[in-house]
């Protein structure tokens, strides 16, 4: 057995509801290796699994995505060695321990011009980025995109890599700090959606020019705008709801929005065997390593004071990536 500190949920709540407890871990079984994490990524998706959001089986882990190294494997495991240099963002809950036991067809190794940090902070959110600019509308240059929260973590990613595939880039975001944070991402125009008109604001700063498709993570605060800031026959591709969930529709409001097409995706679906999360992981590291994704880390918490990060989190008191240290 290999002594581990987990952090553990066993009642939905606030950030107090999270506790790092010691456990044991087994030998990794068959197809396993045991991990050793030196940085972990939060993402919000914590926190809406965190208050019951989406609900869990109680008790429960937390965490996406970590980086660390490999310390011993399972029976059968092929490809990796001990001491390798791995990362994981799509291996069930969990990821908020300084060591796991994790499935070998969930790790991605991490090239040597990466480092485990930018892994840790940059993977999940990069995979996000990466459907959808690339799956979920694969963006072309000269086409306009409008990304809310554009200062947050995967907006700062979706900016930067949709303006280096040619894309005229609207951002907005919650304050004038954030705003220029999402202007040095590659925003060429950036509004702040916090002050009253800011639609008409966008509208005026791009000379009247609507979206193609529109990035929004926000919900309930931005949702319905977004309809009214897309063009006609434009997506919008609705990811998140950092604010709360967006409203209910009725079908016939797109018709009238000007023929829109709207959808709910998210990365585990996009990433569901080894083969297409290797690929779409590989694809990731190359924007990360031509420029086009670039590791901003606003905030760095350690493991033991999860609780402040999501309350920074949540209090949008952050820019870029939070990241979690053993």
């Amino acid at each position: 057995m290999t002594d581990a500190n987990a952090v553990i949920l066993r009642d939905f709540g606030g950030p107090e509801a999270m506790r790092l407890e010691p456990v044991q871990l087994p030998p990794p079984g068959p197809g396993s290796v045991l991990l050793r994490q030196t940085a972990i990524g939060f993402n919000f998706i914590d926190v809406y699994q965190r208050k019951g959001a989406y609900p869990l089986p109680l008790p429960t882990g937390l965490g996406h995505e970590a980086a660390g190294r490999i310390e011993a494997l399972g029976e059968g495991v092929a490809g990796f060695r001990v001491g390798d240099r791995v990362a994981t963002m799509n291996a069930g809950l969990g990821a908020y321990a300084d060591r796991r036991i994790v499935p070998a067809d969930k790790l991605v190794a991490i090239p040597d011009a990466v480092s485990d940090d930018d892994a840790a902070a940059l993977l999940f959110k990069g995979m996000t980025a990466q459907y959808l600019l690339r799956r979920t509308h694969a963006v072309q240059p000269g086409e306009m995109v409008l990304v809310h929260a554009a200062a947050g973590g995967v907006g700062q990613i979706l900016c930067r890599w949709a303006k280096a595939l040619g894309a005229v880039v609207v951002g907005t975001a919650g304050s004038a700090e954030k705003c220029a944070v999402a202007r040095e991402t590659g925003c060429d125009v950036a509004i702040d959606y916090s002050q009253a008109g800011w639609p008409e604001a966008l509208l005026a700063a791009t000379g009247g020019r609507k979206a193609r498709v529109v990035y929004d993570s926000v919900g309930r605060d931005t949702f319905l705008h977004s309809l009214d800031l897309a063009a006609p026959f434009g997506l919008v591709v609705l990811y998140g709801a950092a604010s709360g969930p967006a409203p209910a529709i009725e079908p016939e409001l797109l018709n009238k929005k000007g023929c829109l097409f709207l959808t709910r995706p998210s990365v585990f679906p996009h990433n569901a065997d080894a083969t297409t999360l290797r690929a779409n992981a590989a694809e990731v590291f190359a924007a990360i390593a031509s420029g086009a994704i670039v590791s901003r880390i606003g905030a760095r918490f350690p493991l033991a004071d999860v609780a402040e990060a999501h309350r920074a989190a949540e209090a949008r008191a952050t820019t870029g990536a939070i990241l979690l240290v053993p």
